[in-house]
């Protein structure tokens, strides 16, 4: 196993179309590795006064923390939702040809 700067950060969105639009154009900024889109969620949250129960979809983005700044500023222009969820957890070990891709994968001026 070896230790990176690989972040995994999750959101969700309303639909698995809005959420493959999402995961695409993150994409090609390069700012993520991956995206994984997980349908079927249920969230619920409290909401302008009210308790919410909402069918969503969860996506589970791979990238490095360098990306960070510049993917919560992709979501302010990308992501439907007025307060879209974005957390980011740290990776603190994985499979080094995996972590070596995500790495591959964010760096800019690849194409």
């Amino acid at each position: 196993m070896q230790s990176s700067d690989a972040i995994v950060v999750m959101t969700t969105l309303a639909s698995e179309g809005e959420a493959v639009t999402l995961v695409k154009a993150l994409l090609d900024r390069r700012l993520i590795a991956c995206g994984t889109v997980v349908p079927a969620a249920r969230s619920f949250y409290r909401w302008e006064g009210k308790v919410a129960d909402e069918a969503e979809v969860l996506v589970i983005m791979k990238t490095r923390s360098a990306r960070l700044d510049a993917l919560e500023m992709a979501f302010d222009e990308l992501h439907p939702y007025k307060v879209p969820e974005l957390l980011a957890l740290p990776v603190a070990a994985g499979n080094a040809k995996y972590l070596s891709w995500i790495g591959a994968e964010t760096v800019l001026g690849v194409a």
